[in-house]
């Protein structure tokens, strides 16, 4: 059985896609959401193997949302849409599909048949490589959208990741891996990842350890692995 996730932001058309998912028997749809701030949550908490994502949603559009995937984990992608012009951009992006709204049955049945059949990881390098312009954050009962460039600090422990930007604090589904990967921000430590532009003094502690101050007053650990990076990065010896 095909583990799937839909996301779609019209309620109708995500149920009825639902449905036709059902009536394939080949389905079981783990869960729903109708935006991909949740979509992003909970496709790093259920694994599914394929999402059926809408590309027109608002805030975060389905292929903005696929670059803020991890590209290790990401599950099969296929697109959702009622406009004709963004099929070819869907292939064009590396989805294994892509459905024209309305979903017709026999066209939704090649579909599940070929992913039966697949066996290989999809190259999604083309598009996962791409930098993020926002990272979607959420924080104060709102959804956030935090430009790269305002943030200090990335961090996770145990209830998640953090950003800290300037004055804000706030939460998002992305992983560090991801930030790092597709943000000007570098790793420091193991937990930590610091804009370089934030960073106002390094000061270096025994042991090979190091201690970062920001712009804004942060302190931030550098562990003995990053350290000789960081300092290569900026010419020190």
């Amino acid at each position: 059985m095909i583990k799937a996730l839909v996301i779609d932001d019209e309620l109708y058309a995500r149920e009825e896609l639902i449905d036709l998912l059902h009536d394939t028997g080949e389905v079981e749809v783990i869960d729903s959401c109708n935006n991909a701030i949740e979509g992003l949550k909970k496709i790093n908490t259920l694994k599914p193997d394929v999402i059926f994502l809408d590309i027109q949603m608002p805030q975060i559009t389905g292929i903005e949302m696929l670059s803020m995937l991890d590209p290790d984990t990401m599950p099969k992608v296929v697109f959702v849409t009622a406009y004709d012009e963004y099929a070819l951009k869907a292939f064009e992006d590396n989805a294994f599909d892509y459905l024209l709204k309305p979903v017709e049955t026999c066209r939704l049945a090649k579909t599940i048949k070929r992913l039966k059949k697949e066996c290989q990881e999809q190259d999604y390098s083309p598009l996962v490589n791409e930098m993020l312009e926002l990272i979607p954050c959420t924080g104060h009962n709102r959804i956030l959208l935090i430009a790269p460039a305002d943030i200090e600090i990335a961090y996770s422990d145990l209830s998640g990741v953090h950003i800290v930007a300037k004055d804000t604090k706030a939460t998002t589904q992305l992983t560090l891996k991801v930030l790092e990967e597709k943000t000007p921000l570098i790793r420091c430590h193991r937990q930590y990842l610091i804009h370089p532009q934030a960073i106002r003094e390094i000061k270096l502690l025994e042991n090979g350890l190091a201690e970062i101050t920001t712009q804004l007053g942060h302190q931030v650990p550098v562990s003995r692995r990053y350290l000789k990076e960081l300092k290569d990065r900026f010419g020190l010896s």
